[in-house]
């Protein structure tokens, strides 16, 4: 439904014909307005939840069990292989290397003088 408005300004008359914003002539009032924003906003926090819990799915770090360890200075030019074949008393290396790094959170290998490692004991 298009309108037409005719508006004179003095000698002057001014045509302005174009199509209504809101055909249906229906309007939100203050309740209206209040319910669609409760809705848009539990849309968004339920999409939030679901995201974030999307987020942490695939990490696989478990807590670890509670034992025995001992505290170790990191000297200078000592690795992380370097202390578990030090400290393996004949077991596996790979394995203690990997407990290591997982015990003491390690985002790598790279270790620092002075640094303290907790190591299991087996």
């Amino acid at each position: 439904m298009s309108t037409m408005t005719l508006t004179s300004y003095g000698s002057k008359v001014s045509v302005n014909q174009g199509f209504q914003a809101n055909p249906s002539a229906v309007t939100l009032n203050r309740r209206g307005r209040l319910a669609r924003t409760c809705v848009v906003l539990s849309l968004a926090i339920v999409l939030g939840s679901v995201v974030s819990a999307k987020a942490g799915a695939g990490t696989t770090s478990a807590p670890v069990a509670a034992g025995s360890f001992i505290t170790v200075t990191v000297a200078p030019g000592e690795t992380v292989w370097s202390l578990a074949n030090r400290l393996s008393g004949g077991s596996d290396v790979r394995s203690l290397v990997s407990e290591i790094i997982s015990v003491n959170s390690l985002a790598s290998v790279d270790l620092s003088a002075g640094q303290k490692l907790r190591i299991p004991l087996k």
